[in-house]
């Protein structure tokens, strides 16, 4: 937004003092807008940002990531947001061994001047030496590309209503409990590379359902399906192998009525003809993107699907 032109005083009064005219205030540009951490006071004004841009409101994936993330924002001086982000840190609080950026919307009346790019510089900036990961569309690569980012990845959007018929397990599942915990959380860190306890301990309360995949009373896989408008998102998704991956999602669908969606690893190729066989579709591709890294640390081979590709 550009500066209003400044109306100076005229001076035809007496002794040089203003005259009743109107004078205007010039309203600070976009540039000159403070970048500021945002918190859970911020949830509706997020929500408001995403439907904005034809997004789904996701107030309950805003909460999640608002919570176990760093938001960052523009306030827009009418009201509302500017533009918003959120970044997820994993490992060592005080020195953590990856962010994920996600969320990196701007609002439509104040698309395509640069604000996107302010705030990524401004986070990248934040985050210093750690490394840094995000999930790209096709539209956002570019400007991704030009900060820095290298694409090391891609994941395919798989969304429908889930067919069982036919399907028998070859790994036992269950519903987790907390003294799975323990468990889970020894797996994920080995799996993902870092430590994401924040993450998994808030997936009961944000996940409708949580269960795990177990063999001699082992845990070897895990994962969740958490509410998204008219889908229920399976992630995370970690397993041992395809087939303790196709179990899990089959008990994730047998619980819901709901369309299922998640976004799966493209090296997974196996369990993504498998989903497709079973009615769900391919939606769309995003590019896995990197800063400060050549690939993401961890277990690629057993981590098929992020959290939300929000959070990675």
């Amino acid at each position: 937004m550009a500066k209003t032109s400044n109306i100076t005083p005229e001076t035809g009064g007496r002794r040089g003092r203003p005259s009743d005219s109107l004078t205007c205030v010039s309203t600070p540009s976009l540039a000159d807008l403070p970048i500021r951490r945002l918190t859970l006071r911020d949830l509706a004004a997020c929500a408001d940002l995403s439907e904005d841009r034809g997004w789904p409101r996701e107030e309950h994936k805003w909460g999640y990531l608002l919570t176990s993330g760093k938001g960052y924002g523009i306030d827009d001086p009418n009201g509302g947001l500017v533009s918003a982000c959120v970044v997820t840190e994993y490992g060592p609080q005080d020195r953590p061994d990856l962010g994920a950026i996600g969320m990196v919307l701007v609002a439509e009346r104040h698309a395509r001047r640069g604000i996107g790019r302010r705030l990524m510089r401004h986070v990248i900036a934040a985050m210093s030496t750690t490394p840094l990961t995000l999930h790209a569309t096709p539209n956002g690569r570019p400007l991704y590309e030009e900060l820095g980012f290298k694409v090391t990845g891609r994941v395919e959007m798989v969304r429908g209503h889930f067919m069982a018929s036919g399907y028998e397990p070859a790994v036992a599942t269950r519903a987790a409990t907390a003294e799975d915990l323990t468990a889970i959380l020894r797996l994920d860190a080995e799996v993902f590379g870092a430590d994401r306890t924040h993450i998994v301990t808030r997936l009961p309360a944000f996940a409708d359902q949580l269960r795990v995949a177990e063999e001699n009373g082992r845990i070897i896989g895990y994962a969740g399906a958490w509410p998204n408008m008219d889908n229920h998102v399976v992630g995370p998704l970690i397993a041992r192998d395809t087939e303790t991956a196709k179990a899990l999602i089959a008990s994730l669908a047998a619980d819901t009525d709901l369309k299922l969606r998640t976004d799966i690893d493209v090296r997974h190729e196996e369990l993504l003809t498998w989903v497709k066989e079973r009615g769900l579709a391919s939606v769309a591709f995003n590019s896995v993107m990197t800063y400060g890294i050549s690939e993401l640390p961890g277990d690629w081979s057993r981590r098929f699907a992020p959290v939300t590709v929000a959070a990675g």
